[in-house]
């Protein structure tokens, strides 16, 4: 993570303040939402969705997210090391082990504490050009990057225009605020657990999950302190079915974020009888296919290799010729 005029860790603290979470605003909660009853439709799957984040529980959200066969093959993938599915949905998804890996040093709160007094103090007007100049350059991205559909890029460069006018007004210069959000992410990520790609593989998929909802919580309440309330944003957003074609659907979406509000069109794929956001079964179809595809490689390296012993052995057990 980087910003420009803001050197060193401190960098990663504004961008990931900024950006961090945006990955929860992919639903709505309704009043009165069953969370054990199927999402079979469209609205329904992003209350159920919604619900889930907000109450912290990862597992529960993957469940709900994929279709149960598939969910089945994404465990099998993360246990073979060819997936680390959910966590990637999330931004950044690359900084999250090296985050909990820092935050989950001993002495990783006085270090950042001293890190932040250093780089952070009298920096308010910097951090405001540097949150406005993040906020033009993820716009500017955001229109040059072909991987989105137009509804996509639409709600994604408005994300990005109220979060970077969000973090322009923050206290994210505030040293007792900055003390407070310190200890509370050090002491969370340390009960984790996690913070290698080896714990993760070693724990599982449902139980890094599980270790990982702490960490969540936490997270959203630092946010909070800062007047990003994304729990705000998950309970009153509401949606409306704007049309609906076979097993294919689009959902208007309205929600909160910080001080402003976001609209949005979100596109849902019906499979198995449930609703689920298509973004994300696009993302987990390529996903898997790689993951078999992987797998396929290995399995054929593994009987080669099986092979190849199979014959130095039977060549070894052979009688000598007279």
């Amino acid at each position: 993570m980087s910003m420009p005029l803001m050197p060193g860790r401190c960098r990663h603290w504004v961008l990931s303040l900024s950006l961090c979470g945006v990955v929860l605003l992919s639903g709505c909660k309704g009043d009165a939402i069953d969370p054990a009853a199927p999402a079979s439709e469209p609205v329904a799957a992003l209350q159920q969705l919604a619900a889930h984040v907000a109450d912290d529980d990862l597992v529960a959200y993957a469940r709900a997210a994929v279709p149960p066969d598939q969910y089945a093959r994404l465990q099998a993938a993360w246990a073979a090391g060819h997936s680390r599915w959910p966590l990637t949905e999330l931004p950044l998804d690359g900084q999250l082990l090296p985050l909990l890996s820092t935050l989950s040093q001993p002495d990783a709160a006085q270090r950042l504490q001293r890190s932040f007094n250093a780089q952070m103090a009298g920096q308010a007007t910097g951090v405001r050009q540097a949150a406005h100049s993040m906020g033009l350059f993820g716009v500017q991205y955001l229109r040059n990057q072909a991987d989105y559909s137009e509804a996509e890029r639409a709600h994604y460069v408005q994300l990005v225009e109220v979060l970077s006018r969000w973090a322009a007004a923050a206290p994210l210069t505030d040293k007792q605020r900055a003390s407070t959000t310190i200890t509370l992410l050090t002491a969370t990520a340390r009960t984790t657990g996690l913070s290698t790609d080896a714990q993760l593989q070693a724990a599982g998929m449902e139980q890094s999950l599980r270790q990982l909802g702490p960490f969540l919580k936490a997270f959203k309440t630092a946010l909070a302190s800062y007047g990003l309330s994304l729990e705000t944003s998950l309970r009153e957003l509401r949606g409306e079915l704007v049309s609906q074609d076979g097993d294919t659907a689009v959902v208007h979406v309205q929600y909160p974020l910080a001080t402003e509000t976001i609209d949005a069109q979100v596109h849902m794929t019906r499979r198995q009888g449930h609703w689920y956001l298509t973004r994300v079964l696009e993302d987990t179809d390529a996903l898997l296919a790689a993951a078999d595809a992987a797998k396929a490689e290995q399995d054929a390296a593994n009987a080669a290799e099986a092979e190849a012993a199979a014959k130095v052995k039977d060549d070894a057990s052979a009688p000598a010729k007279p």
